[in-house]
Parts: structure tokens; C-alpha cells; sequence
């Protein structure tokens, strides 16, 4: 399997890292160029999510990659993927993809210093979950599933082809997130 991770900002590095040690064949998405052949799926890291958002405008990825995310290319947003994910933004502003029908709360969990880890179900897992500025989601959808909550607030949602989580799994040693986005991939 071939997949894509969006590289202009943000932790792309640590996410091919942990596809590389699953064994699977990861890219760098930079550019148009990049995603003129055929991938599995894609991944959009966390980072800072307005920065990622004028940057794929401005490099004319936003508009392709919407197109194949909306044409059932399997997609893991973690962080700030997944605020450029979501339908909704609680703060009003546009969203960026607008793909999964979720409403986000950004930086719910306050600056830098606030960052944490905690072990919490995923999908039926016990897994440890590092947050770093994250959002968290206020509302679903009808087509959204909640596949993990932290102290009352949903951290992770699967929406048909889409996955997102608010934590970033690429920082830890558990690939249990992987091992559900690949599942999602072996589906297509």
C-alpha cells in the first residue's frame, strides 16, 4: 500500500516514520506533482491548522485532495487533520476540507503547556493518547461514529472512508490507530 502524508507543516516526519516501520511504502505530499499517481490513502498531520490551510490553497492541493477524499480515498487526520477535516469549526471560521460532518472545538484543551498523555478506549482498545494543543469535537453527525472519548469530550470519530483523531498516535509506540486505518485502506 502507498500513502500519501501531507508534508507543508507540521509532524509528516514522525507519521512516514511509523508507516515505514509497518512496512508500508510512504510519501511526502508537497505539491501537485506529488499526487498526480496513484495512492492508498492519505494522512493529515497535526500542526498548526490555519498555516495548513492557506498553504494547501496557495500550493493548489486543497481542491484535488478534497476531490479524492470525497471520492472515498481513505483518510486519517490526527490533530490538526482533523479540524481541516471537519464540516464545522465552533469558532465560525471556514473549514478547510469540510469533508466529515463534525463540528470542532481548536486548541480545546489550551496552550502548549497544557499538553498531556492518558490511556482511554479507541475502537475498543486501551490505547495511551498524547494531546498537544488539541481540538476535540462538540458534535456529530448522523454518519459519524465516536470511537473514543477523553473526561467527557470525543477525541476520535470515523466517518465513512475518514478518520480522525484530536491526540497524535505517530508520538507513541501504539499502532493501534494505523492498524484501523489499514483496515479502512484493505476495504477499498
Amino acid at each position: 500500500m502507498r500513502i500519501g502524508v501531507l508534508a507543508v507543516q507540521g509532524a509528516f516526519a514522525e507519521h512516514i516514520a511509523v508507516l515505514k516501520r509497518l512496512g508500508l511504502d510512504a510519501f511526502e505530499i508537497r505539491n501537485t506533482r506529488d499526487i498526480a499517481g496513484d495512492f492508498d490513502g492519505l494522512i493529515l498531520p497535526g500542526g498548526e491548522s490555519t498555516v495548513m490551510k492557506k498553504l494547501l490553497h496557495d500550493l493548489g492541493l486543497l481542491a484535488p485532495l478534497k476531490a479524492k477524499i470525497e471520492n472515498g480515498l481513505p483518510v486519517l487526520g490526527t490533530c490538526a487533520g482533523m479540524i481541516l477535516l471537519a464540516k464545522h469549526i465552533d469558532s465560525g471560521e471556514s473549514p478547510c476540507f469540510g469533508t466529515m460532518d463534525i463540528t470542532v472545538k481548536r486548541n480545546a484543551y489550551g496552550r502548549q503547556l497544557g499538553s498531556f498523555v492518558c490511556r482511554e478506549q479507541f475502537a475498543g482498545h486501551e490505547i495511551t493518547m498524547r494531546f498537544i494543543r488539541a481540538p476535540y469535537v462538540t458534535k456529530v453527525g448522523h454518519d459519524a461514529e465516536v470511537l473514543a472519548v477523553h473526561d467527557g469530550k470525543i477525541v476520535a470519530v470515523r466517518q465513512k472512508n475518514q478518520l480522525a483523531a484530536a491526540f497524535h498516535p505517530e508520538l507513541t509506540d501504539d499502532t493501534t490507530v494505523y492498524n484501523l486505518f489499514l483496515e479502512m485502506l484493505a476495504k477499498t
